[in-house]
């Protein structure tokens, strides 16, 4: 039986700002992330299976990361929830603002092991997140390999 990695691609615009940092990243800023999501399984081997051949359907992973990741963080602005940054976080909520308060600094390392652990509860029990890579602009990006957990 082979094991096979498929990879899906995605795009999303960000906003954030890192609390305590002594450089620009400061200030709210915004990016555009693009997130590779590698999976890993066995193609379906069932005949009399609609998806025989796949490892799973590039729709179905489409919808667990859309609905867990770019639903969510496209056009939102991430803060560390401990940050000073609260009075503004609050107020861009109450003018409709999609604001995400996370338990993390935003930082693409700690975005991508937040991804890391909402896509791999919604994968089905064959199929494994092998890796992923999160690029933060055209040169710096963040990955996450399951071989290094």
């Amino acid at each position: 039986m082979s094991v096979i990695r498929i990879t899906k691609q995605f795009s999303f615009e960000t906003g954030h700002a890192l609390y305590g940092y002594d450089g620009k990243c400061r200030n709210v800023h915004g990016h555009s992330y693009k997130l590779s999501v590698t999976v890993i399984g066995s193609p379906i081997t069932d005949t009399r299976h609609v998806k025989l051949g796949m490892v799973i359907d590039f729709g179905d992973l489409k919808k667990i990361v859309k609905e867990e990741i770019v639903d969510k963080f496209d056009h939102a602005t991430v803060f560390n929830k401990n940050t000073p940054h609260l009075e503004l976080a609050n107020e861009l909520s109450q003018r409709g603002h999609n604001v995400i308060l996370a338990d993390y600094q935003p930082t693409s390392e700690n975005m991508v092991v937040d991804f890391a652990e909402k896509i791999k509860a919604r994968l089905p029990k064959e199929i494994q997140l092998h890796s992923l890579k999160l690029q933060e602009t055209e040169s710096s990006f963040a990955e996450w390999h399951a071989s290094d957990h």
